[in-house]
């Protein structure tokens, strides 16, 4: 299946959500229309949203609040990012001058800051208690998610437990958030609420797993990020922590150095090391593991297209690594 068809039981849905997405970045003050529009812009899939849209769908919601939601899902994402590259100072991102590269760090926190805003206005509209729940406790989880990441930056001791903890926090809550919000709003029952947030959980732990081996595996021109990111900003992750693990003396304190000077001069040896140690196949299999926990969770759901696109966002995943 090709990518683009994973959104066809929901493509008049996602042309909505464009133009919500649009509408909603209205704004007094043109640099944060500007900024907006241009993170919003940069080329990404909106997988999330995609998730909400399917979700509800799958669960039987003939209605239109899930429009707003998914919208809701994606400003959440695009402050996260702009945060993110702030805290990361990060300066491209899917191919792209990131927009703090653009207009500075201070512009890139408060337009971040205004979508939070505006997706709390627009929950407000959904008036679904249980949805403004759940999200609510999802961006409180992020934002602790990243001060954990933040914590354990330049950390070489960092421990697998540690680091899987992070990115549940950082990435798989709002995956997690997504799905189970598109079930609530669709008034679906209990088992299968919770059986989309543990098919969001899942795939989300397995989409980090994916972004952080193809930090040593990929290509800007594939990622839209420069190779080494992660060990610039000293993020230690799962391929390097298994390769600590496992590597010899020499060549866990060549990794633990790196680590804690954030230093990409030894780049080509640590990929080396990682390889040599399985540490990139050891990523890709516990994504694996994720994925197929993801999609067991979706046994309960009635057979759809959308059950089916949820099925295959897993299998898409996966091959992100090629």
């Amino acid at each position: 299946m090709q990518a683009a068809d994973l959104y066809k039981p929901v493509a008049d849905d996602f042309k909505q959500v464009d133009i919500a997405i649009f509408k909603h970045l209205d704004s007094n003050v043109p640099l944060v229309e500007k900024i907006g529009q241009y993170i919003i812009d940069s080329g990404g899939k909106r997988l999330r949203p995609l998730l909400a849209l399917l979700s509800a769908r799958a669960c039987g919601y003939q209605g239109d609040q899930h429009i707003t939601l998914a919208t809701v899902v994606e400003f959440i994402h695009t402050a996260t990012l702009l945060h993110d590259d702030v805290v990361d100072t990060s300066d491209l991102r899917r191919g792209k001058p990131t927009a703090n590269n653009k207009w500075g760090n201070s512009s890139s926190v408060l337009v971040g800051d205004f979508l939070y805003s505006r997706s709390f206005q627009m929950l407000v509209a959904i008036g679904n208690l249980g949805v403004m729940d759940t999200l609510s406790n999802a961006t409180s989880i992020i934002a602790e998610g990243e001060v954990l990441q933040l914590l354990n930056a330049k950390n070489p001791d960092t421990s697998e437990a540690d680091y899987l903890h992070v990115i549940l926090g950082k990435t798989a809550m709002l995956f997690e958030a997504a799905c189970k919000t598109g079930a609530q709003l669709a008034d679906a029952s209990d088992a299968e609420t919770e059986a989309l947030r543990l098919y969001g959980r899942h795939l989300g732990i397995a989409f980090q797993l994916i972004d952080d081996l193809m930090d040593y595996t990929g290509d800007q021109a594939t990622m839209g990020k420069n190779v080494g990111d992660d060990l610039a900003e000293g993020k230690p992750t799962l391929p390097l922590i298994h390769a600590m693990a496992t590597g010899s003396k020499a060549e866990r304190n060549l990794i633990r150095k790196a680590i804690r000077k954030g230093d990409t001069d030894q780049l080509v040896d640590i990929q080396a090391i990682i390889d040599r140690c399985g540490s990139l196949d050891y990523t890709f299999a516990m994504a694996e593991k994720e994925t197929h926990k993801a999609i067991n969770a979706l046994q309960v759901l009635p057979a759809s297209d959308c059950h089916d696109s949820l099925v295959n966002i897993c299998q898409l995943a996966l091959g992100r690594k090629n």
